[in-house]
């Protein structure tokens, strides 16, 4: 009987523990770890080695958040420290669409009404700004007033919110309109000095970088950049008498039926300007009703033909060319010249003439006479000299150089007109300008709008002694000619009047005026010039001597005051002294 062997146990195991394949599965299994580690540690290198910046850029859109630190734009202030333009913190509305619509706020529409009415617009425009909630930023109202910003927090409307802003605000108005300028809503410089200097007012704002979790929390400074401060300016304006300059501006101009005027005061030893004003003028602290016609600076970009203003520099240009002398004689009979088939006339004949008389009686006659003798070239060198046709170092933005041709030929009757101001156009500042160099002895000083700390470089361009003879001139045309309405009591003054007809645009002359008064004061020892002009006056009184003279004595009053500069002259007009003895009044 055959026996049947069993098989080995361990046969058995082995095969069981060994099955088909499992080496290649494990094989395979390990190659698939392998490569799946090795993506990741080469995607992780990817990420943070080769292009680590997007990825760094995602993380800090996240995270990282910067902050203006602003600063507050420059004060403007007169020579004195009075304030003429400063920046003052408001409040500004601002929503964010999203969260009002997240909370629901919409659907409380008396809130919305009751913030509307506040703004003064409709509701449904209101709403309409902060209907799209995909915006996270709009603004409702920029720079409201503290009760409005305080009205605006009881309402409590969630997603409105209110951040600080700077505002500019002009204490002075319209008095320093078109010097100083305005800004726009955003702070930046639009007009006048404002704009010219906005930079220099601006200063750079600081930034401060930090990092921030889901939870709003700061969890690391990054870095702070610290603001620099802007400057200021300080002008050479004198508040008061850039005040006192505009009111009585602004009452000649009403009074007259003008359209317009300018006036500018001038100090004389420094070419300082203490006031420089326009009328009509505009407020630069209410703008709804602006007019860009009223913030014209017509004192630098209006230029006119100066009439009989000019006489003295033809007498001066005389004086410097030795074709006459101080004692000259010229005979203006009948009153009248024939030239080149033009007649040039005065409105008498005034016989023989001396120099004086010829500026005192403003002779058309006389002046012509002696620019005939001159020559045109002589003549247009002293109108350079005297600045027509240049600026007058202030730098103002929109200055005009005025006209003053210069060609090769020229009729007799061409430089008959040059004489006495026509054919020639310069700004109510460029006649100042001159008429500072006569006060001057004869020197060219820069002017200028800003605070001077020492006395500038000047130029002598004129004779003193010259310049000194016309002065003198001068003070016969206020005492005894054609601008006695501008004397000051108890000053010697020193000017001349004109008045001139507008060309019109078509050519020729038009029936509209303009009336000048160029004057110094006091004459024995000049502190200041003031020019008035009043263009195309309404009244049948539209000559220098009754338009414009009236203005520059009311300010020449008060100004020499404001200065205490002391009186010169106590015998034509006696000062009186108020004063009051055991309650009477003891006024002489």
């Amino acid at each position: 009987m055959a026996i049947k062997r069993a098989p080995k146990k361990n046969q058995r195991n082995a095969k069981k523990l060994n099955p088909a394949g499992t080496r290649w599965r494990f094989v395979t299994a390990l190659g698939v770890l392998f490569f799946v580690f090795s993506m990741l540690v080469a995607r992780a290198a990817y990420i943070q080695v080769i292009n680590p910046e997007q990825y760094s850029l995602q993380g800090d859109l996240r995270s990282l958040r910067s902050d203006s630190l602003g600063v507050q734009r420059g004060m403007i202030v007169d020579r004195n420290g009075r304030e003429l333009a400063v920046s003052v913190p408001v409040e500004t509305v601002w929503a964010d669409p999203l969260r009002i619509a997240e909370s629901g706020a919409l659907a409380d529409q008396r809130r919305w009404q009751a913030l509307a009415e506040t703004f003064r617009m409709n509701r449904d425009e209101l709403l309409a700004k902060v209907d799209d909630p995909e915006r996270r930023f709009v603004y409702l109202q920029r720079k409201i007033s503290p009760s409005e910003a305080d009205y605006v927090r009881q309402l409590g409307i969630p997603g409105v919110y209110l951040k600080t802003e700077s505002r500019r605000y002009y204490p002075t108005g319209e008095i320093s309109a078109h010097v100083v300028g305005i800004t726009n809503i955003d702070g930046q410089g639009q007009e006048g000095l404002e704009l010219l200097y906005d930079d220099h007012l601006t200063g750079t704002p600081g930034k401060r970088v930090y990092r921030k979790d889901a939870q709003g929390r700061v969890i690391e400074e990054i870095s702070q950049t610290n603001a620099q401060p802007p400057k200021q300016l300080t002008l050479s304006i004198d508040q008061r008498i850039q005040a006192t300059a505009y009111t009585e501006l602004k009452k000649a101009v009403r009074y007259n039926q003008a359209t317009s005027g300018s006036a500018v005061v001038v100090n004389v030893k420094t070419g300082e300007l203490l006031a420089m004003v326009n009328s009509p003028s505009y407020n630069p602290n209410n703008r709804a009703d602006l007019q860009s016609f009223k913030m014209r600076n017509r004192t630098i970009t209006d230029a006119y033909e100066p009439g009989s203003t000019v006489k003295p520099l033809v007498v001066l240009s005389a004086l410097e060319h030795g074709t006459h002398k101080v004692g000259d004689i010229i005979d203006t009979s009948p009153g009248w010249l024939r030239i080149g088939g033009r007649r040039v006339s005065d409105h008498r004949n005034f016989g023989k003439l001396s120099l004086t008389e010829v500026l005192e009686h403003s002779s058309n006659v006389g002046v012509t006479t002696m620019a005939l003798e001159l020559g045109v070239d002589q003549l247009l060198q002293t109108y350079f000299d005297a600045g027509f046709g240049s600026d007058t170092g202030v730098s103002l933005l929109g200055e005009s150089y005025g006209l003053l041709t210069t060609r090769r030929r020229w009729s007799d009757f061409e430089l008959a007109t040059l004489s006495y101001g026509y054919g020639l156009s310069a700004t109510t500042l460029q006649l100042a300008k001159a008429y500072t160099m006569i006060a001057n002895g004869g020197r060219d000083i820069p002017l200028t709008v800003f605070r001077r700390e020492s006395k500038p470089e000047s130029e002598q361009v004129f004779n003193p002694d010259n310049t000194r003879a016309v002065m003198h001139m001068l003070e016969r045309v206020v005492s005894d000619g054609t601008a006695t309405a501008a004397q000051v009591p108890g000053y010697r003054i020193a000017g001349k009047t004109g008045t001139s007809r507008k060309a019109r645009a078509t050519g020729g002359y038009g029936d509209e005026y303009v009336a000048l008064f160029a004057g110094i004061a006091p004459a024995s020892n000049p502190e200041i010039v003031v020019v008035v002009t009043i263009n195309e006056p309404g009244t049948d009184d539209y000559y220098g001597g009754t338009a414009a003279a009236p203005v520059f004595s009311s300010i020449v009053s008060q100004t020499m005051r404001l200065l205490n500069v002391p009186p010169d002259d106590m015998t034509v007009q006696p000062m009186k002294a108020a004063g009051f003895v055991g309650g009477v009044d003891a006024t002489p």
